[in-house]
């Protein structure tokens, strides 16, 4: 099995669904929740960001937890694609 293929499948999903937090979180600024694309947008974030806002309450206004998930997405995603490297 090409798991140079699998590394870098797993790079690109971890980088779309950073993009994906983004757009959400900078939508959420100026589109009203009942705007359909931050509903869809919601909809694929929310299930990864409750249980960091469970976790992390916000500060204020600000919520962190956006934040978490990309850090976390980046740094799950490196040690899956350098596992995956170094047994291909």
């Amino acid at each position: 099995m090409n798991f140079d293929l699998v590394a870098l499948f797993i790079r690109l999903i971890a980088q779309v669904l950073i993009w994906i937090v983004i757009a959400s979180a900078l939508l959420s600024f100026f589109l009203s929740p009942y705007h359909p694309v931050r509903q869809s947008l919601d909809r694929i974030v929310d299930p990864f960001l409750n249980p960091i806002r469970r976790i992390v309450p916000s500060a204020g206004m600000f919520d962190f937890s956006p934040l978490i998930l990309i850090i976390a997405l980046e740094l799950f995603s490196r040690i899956l694609s350098s596992f995956f490297l170094s047994i291909g």
